[in-house]
């Protein structure tokens, strides 16, 4: 599950304990929350921030919950065409489990052959994506290891192109001088 840590952090449900996971308007995103069951842990995920990665877990602790924002005209997740007798949107409530002391970021992900076909690293813009329980395991086991140092690339000095010598300024040919018979 994938928020900005600007809206809501793991540290915030850390404090909340429990949360909606509302606000999703996609129909595959949706699609993957229905099918989630009470008791399923979940990676939670911050995106739009540098590095974006995996920063914890959190545990469904109940499905089939009304997403209130669809309903609140002030809300950027308000869905005119929602009704209290027809919702259209709905989400699970999350609980907080854990937070990893290390970040798992997208490029340690995509560098380890055992997450190779993880969803988030093929279709990235989705809220809520499956993940494989051995992917899972993964995830976390990687969160509780220190990444090794990050490589620096070594910067190159551009090779300076030696200066062009001012160009001599041509003389205007030389008028003639003779004066003109008359």
């Amino acid at each position: 599950m994938k928020t900005e840590p600007d809206t809501f952090s793991i540290k915030d449900l850390e404090r909340v304990k429990v949360e909606p996971w509302s606000g999703v308007r996609s129909m595959f995103a949706r699609f993957h929350m229905r099918a989630m069951s009470v008791g399923d842990l979940v990676l939670f995920h911050h995106s739009s921030c540098n590095p974006p990665g995996v920063v914890g877990t959190a545990k469904v602790v109940r499905i089939k919950v009304v997403d209130e924002t669809q309903f609140d005209p002030n809300s950027p997740y308000h869905d005119p065409k929602a009704t209290r007798e027809r919702p259209i949107w709905d989400c699970v409530d999350v609980e907080y489990v854990s937070t990893f002391p290390h970040l798992v970021s997208m490029d340690r992900m995509r560098s380890d052959p055992a997450l190779a076909d993880m969803a988030v690293l093929k279709i990235g813009r989705l809220s809520v994506q499956p993940v494989r329980e051995h992917e899972f395991h993964r995830v976390v086991e990687l969160g509780r290891v220190e990444p090794p140092p990050v490589e620096k690339k070594k910067k190159v000095a551009p090779v300076k192109k030696k200066a062009k010598a001012p160009a001599k300024k041509k003389k205007p040919p030389a008028k003639n001088k003779t004066k003109a018979k008359r």
